[in-house]
């Protein structure tokens, strides 16, 4: 399941063989285990040893991945997505690995996260040792290829980072909820992996001066963490402790958290003008709160893809929610709006905009948007932030900031 990714570090290429080298040693040498299993031909992103290794839930020996080639098959591209179809081509030979699952629970596992494109079926490939009978992952009836050959490598550089993220999540629930109605989540858990990809390669920011050096490699011990629910969003529970400002350790906490991936805020300003545009939509957060007028004041807003960047996605969201197109764009620190509850960050920005209207309705249909735009000048804003009209985090946070910066803004922009 080598669905389309964003940009993701390169990762070490898997052992491959070519058709000059095929050698390797048996499949039942030490840590490979499976002896009487049928072995399976693999000749898509489970190459990769990382992506194996994370679909079995354990580490591979180094002799458990042979090379092996299927002789009158090509890898094709899939036509709308970046993995591969094997199809029947006379005279061709597609390169792979064979593997040997350790018993029936693995090759389950195999199964499940393959389970949306493809089934089991058998198969003949060349080894060092001669013809093999094989299994291999079969494309389903009705899978597009295209015409260009699925190249490993480039897949690796480009995906493999964020696809091995994303099925740590996926695999969680193996033995727990059907594989279909996991599968038509996976596009959600792509976005929430580029999340944890991102944090990860985070680095130090000016402020962690304030800060006291601890770090959750360090100083959190996590006990136990369970998945609790997962669709287009993830819930998790957790027991975890943590280092104390005292130097102690706290007692088991159980916390639990939400995960959706990040987002972005766009706050547009018109500095020849000296306004900005805010928006004002339904929300259904403070309607289960009880509050009497659950329609808020923000700013556009909206959710990062897994294979978006954010500046580009603030741009995209300004069109749909405002129809308006930004020109020069500042990138705002970015924050955790919830960090008791929720792991979302938000890439906040301010953008340059001709704000020569007065607003109207915008949104997308299909996502059930209903949106009014207001275009106002910002002391007025700053006036209904005071007052408590503007009573959103992610609204607040760019309007104190324009409100420290506009005059800099308004020399450089206007």
């Amino acid at each position: 399941m080598s669905r389309p990714a964003g940009a993701a570090a390169p990762m070490r290429p898997a052992a491959s063989g070519t058709g000059a080298a095929l050698h390797g040693g048996p499949l039942g040498a030490p840590g490979c285990l499976g002896a009487g299993m049928k072995p399976i031909f693999l000749y898509g992103s489970l190459r990769d040893r990382g992506l194996l290794e994370v679909v079995l839930g354990r580490p591979l020996g180094p002799a458990c991945i042979l090379p092996a080639r299927a002789e009158g098959f090509v890898a094709l591209r899939h036509a709308r997505a970046d993995y591969p179809l094997l199809w029947p081509a006379p005279g061709a030979a597609a390169e792979g690995t064979l593997f040997r699952p350790a018993g029936p629970a693995e090759r389950a596992r195999l199964e499940f996260y393959e389970s949306a494109e493809y089934e089991l079926a058998g198969i003949e490939v060349l080894t060092a040792s001669g013809l093999v009978a094989a299994d291999y992952f079969r494309p389903r009836e009705g899978a597009p290829a295209s015409a260009e050959p699925w190249d490993l490598a480039a897949w690796q550089a480009e995906h493999a980072a964020l696809v091995i993220e994303a099925a740590r999540e996926l695999m969680e629930h193996h033995g727990r909820l059907p594989p279909g109605a996991l599968h038509r989540h996976w596009p959600a858990m792509l976005t929430r992996a580029r999340a944890r990809v991102l944090a990860a390669q985070g680095g130090a920011v000016a402020g962690d001066a304030l800060r006291t050096g601890f770090s959750a490699a360090r100083d959190v011990e996590w006990l136990e963490r369970r998945p609790a629910w997962t669709g287009y969003l993830a819930v998790e529970e957790h027991r975890l402790r943590h280092r104390r400002h005292d130097g102690g350790w706290t007692q088991p906490l159980a916390r639990t958290t939400v995960s959706w991936g990040d987002a972005v805020t766009i706050l547009p300003y018109d500095p020849r003008r000296d306004r900005v545009l805010m928006i004002e939509q339904f929300r259904p957060g403070p309607a289960a709160r009880g509050d009497p007028t659950p329609w808020c004041i923000e700013v556009i807003a909206g959710r990062i893809d897994a294979d978006g960047n954010s500046e580009a996605t603030a741009r995209r969201e300004a069109m749909e929610e405002a129809g308006l197109t930004i020109g020069r764009i500042i990138r705002l620190p970015g924050y955790y709006p919830t960090p008791g509850l929720a792991s979302e960050y938000l890439a906040a920005f301010v953008g340059e905009a001709d704000l020569a209207g007065e607003g109207g309705l915008h949104g997308l249909a299909a996502e059930g948007e209903d949106i009014r735009t207001i275009v106002l000048p910002l002391d007025a804003a700053l006036d209904a932030l005071e007052s408590g009209g503007v009573n959103t985090g992610p609204a607040m946070i760019p309007l104190l900031w324009l409100a420290r910066h506009r005059e800099r803004l308004r020399a450089a922009w206007a």
